[in-house]
């Protein structure tokens, strides 16, 4: 399934450091999946959640990568984790702060928070902490920031 989510990545015009870093996020997510959680999807989530990056690597890959997904009929729940894997997730008003489309980009189902969750533990191609991530949204929102580590504490109690 690997290889064939790899290809998509690809043939859109993602980069190896991209489908690297998709790779680690799929890793790392594979560690959160529970009975109640759709494996099949986190994986694709997991290893599409940068679709967008193959249009820019700009705020904006989350929103290009959704429309990209609905482009190649991924299916509305891919789609979705696309759209919401940033970060904890972007509120309304978050998106409007960063000249984006106004919606709500925050995570709902447990697949998506997992994606979301294990998207922040990995940078390029390498895994990291969540206090080092914490470290590299030092400058961000505190609201922002407090997402980020909600986010992670809810996730920590799925953790094999």
């Amino acid at each position: 399934m690997r290889a064939s989510l790899s290809k998509i990545l690809f043939s859109a015009g993602c980069d190896a450091g991209v489908v690297a870093h998709c790779e680690k996020t799929a890793d790392i997510a594979s560690r959160y999946i529970g009975d109640s959680v759709d494996s099949n999807l986190v994986e694709s989530g997991a290893m599409l959640h940068d679709l967008g990056r193959s249009v820019t690597h700009s705020i904006r890959h989350a929103g290009e990568g959704a429309k990209l997904s609905r482009e190649l009929l991924l299916g509305d729940d891919v789609t979705e984790i696309i759209r919401c894997h940033t970060g904890a997730g972007l509120s309304e008003d978050d998106c409007v702060l960063l000249n984006l489309p106004p919606s709500n980009c925050v995570p709902k189902t447990l697949e998506e928070k997992i994606v979301a969750h294990a998207d922040n533990l990995a940078k390029g191609s390498r895994e990291i902490t969540i206090e080092e991530r914490m470290m590299l949204i030092a400058g961000q929102s505190k609201r922002s920031k407090k997402n980020v580590w909600r986010l992670s504490m809810e996730m920590e109690l799925l953790r094999d």
